[in-house]
């Protein structure tokens, strides 16, 4: 049988309304009574229904994933980012919905709308390029829906998580210098987002820092997708001077590279090193393993729900977290040919 909320009544020694009251994580009620019923609830295994708490109070302990259909589909960051806020939910008694959006459709901010009105979110997260967009911010506070950001570009006025994606991108092509690569090329992540800017920024700053002229010819487009990856390779290999090495945005773009490469009979790292950014489980699956940067997305999607999380309980006004990176370096990655 289903544990009633009067079940955990009993068995906490407390009323329905103290339970209801612990639920709705109302003010005036004792640590030592607060814990109690928390433990029953533990013991019992009991899961409130949200429409039960939502007709307790105002809320409906329902948080919302946003994030941008045309750039990020079957992402493995994404799928990440929502295990992570995920996490935090289910740690704070709350339920999470996914919202896929088309950002440069017409009837974008029409949904944003339908979504707040139809399923009565108390806040949302938003992930890349959504944190940076001026009418879906400008909405969102119009309908004064709290939100927390991951990995926003402008961190001035916004809640959420960060990493410092353009330092991660320097040290990771500086590696790639110290190993004695000169031709390095860099495939860009969706233009406009904030991850490709900073991660192109690592580069150049590695490049000035070691005396290499910068070549735009050895920079090429790509989509964070692994199709765009391997376009990218083929242009950067076909050069009358290809790259001997290749720094990709993301670890999807990263394998696409080693795909290419492959596919014109070259060994990795023996003729062309590559590495990417994030690493993703794909990272390591690939053969050889992929050098990358370690971006903690689980955890960043955790630590941006757990923000929006002290916001609505009114713990605190939530802050903006910076997670460090690491690098990780396996063996996609070696001295440049002999011959270069």
């Amino acid at each position: 049988m289903r544990v009633r909320l009067e079940d955990v009544a009993r068995a906490a020694g407390v009323s329905p309304k103290t339970v209801s009251r612990v639920l709705n994580e109302e003010a005036y009620v004792k640590d030592s009574t607060r814990k109690r019923v928390l433990a029953a609830m533990d013991s019992m295994n009991y899961r409130p229904s949200p429409s039960a708490r939502g007709l307790a109070g105002s809320r409906s302990f329902l948080v919302a994933m946003l994030y941008d259909n045309n750039d990020n589909p079957a992402s493995t960051y994404l799928a990440e980012i929502q295990d992570g806020v995920l996490d935090a939910c289910d740690a704070n008694r709350y339920s999470m919905m996914v919202c896929p959006l088309r950002m440069r459709g017409p009837d974008f901010i029409r949904r944003v709308d339908a979504l707040i009105s139809d399923h009565h979110v108390d806040g949302v997260v938003l992930t890349p390029p959504l944190t940076d967009h001026p009418p879906l911010l400008r909405r969102l506070r119009e309908r004064e829906v709290p939100y927390a950001s991951v990995s926003p570009v402008n961190r001035s006025e916004t809640i959420g998580v960060c990493m410092d994606d353009e330092h991660a991108a320097q040290a990771l092509v500086s590696h790639l210098v110290q190993l004695g690569h000169r031709r390095i090329a860099h495939v860009l992540g969706i233009a406009n987002h904030g991850a490709t800017r900073w991660r192109l920024a690592g580069y150049k700053a590695a490049l000035v820092a070691a005396g290499i002229p910068y070549d735009p010819d050895y920079v090429v487009q790509g989509e964070f997708m692994f199709g765009s990856g391997v376009a990218a390779a083929r242009k950067l290999l076909a050069l009358p001077e290809p790259p001997t090495a290749i720094f990709a945005a993301n670890d999807d773009m990263a394998a696409g590279v080693m795909w290419a490469a492959n596919e014109c009979g070259m060994k990795v790292p023996r003729d062309l090193s590559v590495c990417g950014f994030d690493d993703t489980p794909l990272a390591s699956q690939l053969w050889p393993p992929l050098s990358t940067v370690r971006q903690p997305a689980r955890e960043m999607g955790k630590l941006a729900a757990l923000q929006l999380m002290e916001l609505l309980r009114g713990k605190g006004t939530g802050l903006l977290v910076q997670v460090p990176y690491s690098l990780q370096l396996r063996e996609s990655t070696g001295k440049p040919p002999k011959h270069a």
